[in-house]
């Protein structure tokens, strides 16, 4: 390997592997269930937005925090009047979202193993519920090519400082890769990292930002490796 990145964090969700589109689908059936008893001028997707933002000091990131938010907006937006059964219809399609297969991106398979090979060393830094990223971090086949497995509270500067001295190296060795501007970006630029941004075609509110375009942007992660070897 050449070139001063030695450790290359990568985010999981919707980088290595689909979701926001279970949660996206999850929303929709959410709405199609309440809209039963509210009139049509009540915005039913700000409101389970605004629920979930309003949770996440409580129920953190995930897709748990995120059922128990719809049965809360159900609640609110309804005053109440929402029956036993449509908050079971919303528990099981929290259920189906936990169960749903984990499908790997196109190009991360051959992308991580190339990663390997060239002797970058590789951390997976991903935030929501510990036990289920676990299970899809198994369940991808690509634990035995990453070196560490950090899923964390909360994406922040503190955080990748963390990261970086749990690896043993500088920030200036570290480069992050992730669809969240506000998450995978901006704060490993504040500590001197670097940050390549690879964009999801659909992004959770909560994750917008915007950066100032110097930021690198790829349109796969299949073009990871040629960006890096540009670099040397």
């Amino acid at each position: 390997m050449t070139g001063p990145i030695e450790v290359i964090g990568l985010d999981a969700d919707d980088t290595l592997w689909h979701s926001e589109i279970y949660f996206d689908r999850t929303q929709r059936r959410f709405e199609e269930i309440v809209s039963r008893y509210v009139d049509r001028d009540i915005d039913l997707h700000r409101a389970l937005h605004d629920v979930e933002r309003r949770n996440l000091g409580r129920y953190g990131y995930g897709i748990k925090g995120f059922t128990l938010s719809m049965i809360e907006a159900a609640i609110e937006a309804t005053d109440g009047a929402i029956g036993t059964a449509e908050i079971a219809d919303l528990l099981a399609a929290g259920r189906t979202m936990l169960d749903h297969p984990v499908q790997l991106i196109d190009g991360v398979d051959e992308t991580t193993a190339l990663l390997a090979e060239h002797g970058y060393r590789l951390v997976i830094v991903t935030k929501g519920d510990l036990h289920h990223q676990e299970l899809k971090i198994a369940a991808s086949g690509l634990a035995d090519r990453v070196e560490r497995i950090e899923i964390v509270a909360e994406k922040d500067p503190g955080t990748y400082l963390r990261v970086v001295a749990s690896m043993g190296i500088a920030p200036e060795r570290f480069c992050m890769v992730g669809n969240s501007v506000k998450s995978d970006v901006l704060p490993v630029l504040e500590i001197g990292g670097t940050a390549v941004h690879v964009p999801y075609h659909l992004t959770w509110e909560a994750e917008h930002a915007e950066h100032d375009g110097s930021v690198p942007t790829l349109g796969s992660i299949a073009e990871l490796p040629a960006w890096l070897a540009s670099r040397t």
